[in-house]
C-alpha cells in the first residue's frame, strides 16, 4: 500500500471515530437520569383540597324605582310662559314646576258659570215645588222629578268646580295662567320642555314637561343566564358594586326574579332594591351583582406550578420513586395565588411549584 493510500485510510478512520464519539455523547445527554438534574433549584408542593365560596358576577345597571317616578304632563293645552325647574333640582310635593297659559282655562270657567246658573235655577224650582206640594197643587211624582233635576245640576256644578281646581284655579279666579305642580317630592331627572313651547294636554302629549323621581331607594337590575337560575333565591344577600365607587360595596337583598326569559338574550331579570342615602347612586350607572355560589371542595395548586403550552396546561408530578412526569391538567378559576385544577390531579399529589424549566432543559438540548 502506498504512503498516500495509508494517509487517506487513517483520515477516514479518524473521522469515523470522531463521529462515533459525538453520537454516543449526544445519546448519553438525552438519556441523562433525573437524579443528575439540579434538584436544589426545584420547589415541591402538594396539591390540596380547599373549600371555595365562589361568586356569580352579573352585569347590571341602576334604575330609578318606577313606583316612585312620575312624568309630569300638562292637564290642558297651552304655552309654557315660565319653566321653574332644571335637571338635578330637588322639588317638594306640590311645588310649581311650570306656568302654562291656556285657553282651556276660560272654557273650564265658562262651564262652571253655566253649571252654577243651572244649579241656582234648580234650587228655585225646588223651593216653588215644595210650596205647591204643600198646597196639593203639585203631585208627589212631579216634585220627585224636580229633586232629580236639581241633583243632576248640582253634580255638574261640582264636576266643573273640581275641573277648575285640577287646573290650579278656584271659582273666583280670573287668570288664564295655570300652575303645573309636582305630585311627589324628589329629584328632577329630566326636563322635556322650554319657555315659550306649546304643550298638548295629557291626552295628546308625546313628551312631558319634566320627569321627577324619588331616589331615596333605587333598583339595580341584572340579566342572569338560564344556567345560573338555580343560584337565585328571593331575599338572598347580594353585594353590589358600581364603577363610580370601585372601592365600595353596597349590600342589598334579591327582591325579585323575573318569570319570563328575554327571547333575544335568553336571560332573566334579577332585581335588588338598595337604600340610597345622599342619592349617590344615579339612574343608568353601570353596576355588578355579586351572588354567592354554594361552597365547593376543589383541588388547587400554586399558579406557578402550571405550565401553559399553547392551549394546554401541564404540571410536573413527582412520583413515589422521586422521578418527575409531565401531566396535562384542566385549569379552572384563579383564587389568590392558587388555581383550581378541574381534572388531571388528585389531592395529595406532589407537584413542582417552581423550577420546572430545569426539568424541561434536557429536551431543549436535543
Amino acid at each position: 500500500m502506498s504512503a498516500h493510500t495509508s494517509t487517506r485510510a487513517a483520515a477516514f478512520a479518524g473521522a469515523a471515530a470522531l463521529l462515533l464519539l459525538t453520537t454516543v455523547g449526544c445519546k448519553e445527554k438525552k438519556e441523562a437520569p433525573q437524579a443528575d438534574l439540579p434538584a436544589a433549584n426545584l420547589t415541591i408542593t402538594t396539591a390540596h383540597t380547599t373549600s371555595l365560596n365562589d361568586q356569580l358576577m352579573v352585569p347590571a345597571h341602576v334604575e330609578a324605582d318606577p313606583t316612585k317616578l312620575v312624568h309630569i304632563f300638562p292637564p290642558l293645552s297651552g304655552r309654557i310662559v315660565e319653566l321653574k325647574v332644571i335637571a338635578g333640582q330637588d322639588v317638594r310635593k306640590g311645588q310649581v314646576v311650570a306656568m302654562l297659559q291656556s285657553g282651556d282655562v276660560a272654557s273650564a270657567r265658562s262651564d262652571y258659570e253655566k253649571a252654577k246658573v243651572e244649579a241656582d235655577r234648580a234650587d228655585r224650582a225646588m223651593t216653588r215645588g215644595k210650596l205647591l206640594l204643600d198646597h196639593e197643587v203639585l203631585s208627589q211624582a212631579a216634585y220627585i222629578e224636580l229633586q232629580a233635576t236639581a241633583g243632576q245640576d248640582h253634580a255638574e256644578l261640582e264636576r266643573t268646580r273640581q275641573r277648575l281646581h285640577e287646573l290650579g284655579f278656584n271659582e273666583n279666579s280670573t287668570s288664564d295662567i295655570a300652575p303645573i305642580t309636582s305630585p311627589i317630592s324628589g329629584t328632577v331627572i329630566e326636563v322635556g320642555a322650554a319657555n315659550g313651547e306649546l304643550q298638548k294636554s295629557v291626552d295628546n302629549a308625546t313628551s312631558g314637561i319634566a320627569t321627577i323621581a324619588n331616589l331615596d331607594t333605587v333598583w339595580v337590575e341584572g340579566e342572569v343566564f338560564e344556567r345560573d337560575l338555580a343560584l337565585l333565591k328571593r331575599s338572598e344577600h347580594v353585594d353590589v358594586t358600581v364603577q363610580a365607587y370601585p372601592n365600595e360595596v353596597f349590600h342589598g337583598t334579591l327582591a325579585n326574579v323575573g318569570d319570563v326569559f328575554d327571547p333575544t338574550t335568553h336571560t332573566l331579570r334579577a332585581r335588588v332594591v338598595l337604600p340610597n342615602p345622599g342619592h349617590r347612586l344615579k339612574p343608568a350607572m353601570f353596576a355588578s351583582l355579586q351572588i354567592a355560589r354554594p361552597a365547593s371542595a376543589v383541588v388547587v395548586v400554586p399558579a406557578t406550578a402550571v405550565i401553559h403550552d399553547g392551549e394546554n396546561a401541564e404540571v410536573y408530578v413527582q412520583g413515589a420513586d422521586g422521578k418527575f412526569a409531565l401531566r396535562q391538567v384542566k385549569v379552572g378559576g384563579a383564587h389568590g395565588d392558587d388555581v383550581e385544577i378541574l381534572n388531571g390531579l388528585q389531592n395529595g399529589e406532589k407537584v413542582v411549584k417552581t423550577g420546572a424549566s430545569f426539568l424541561r432543559a434536557p429536551a431543549a438540548g436535543d
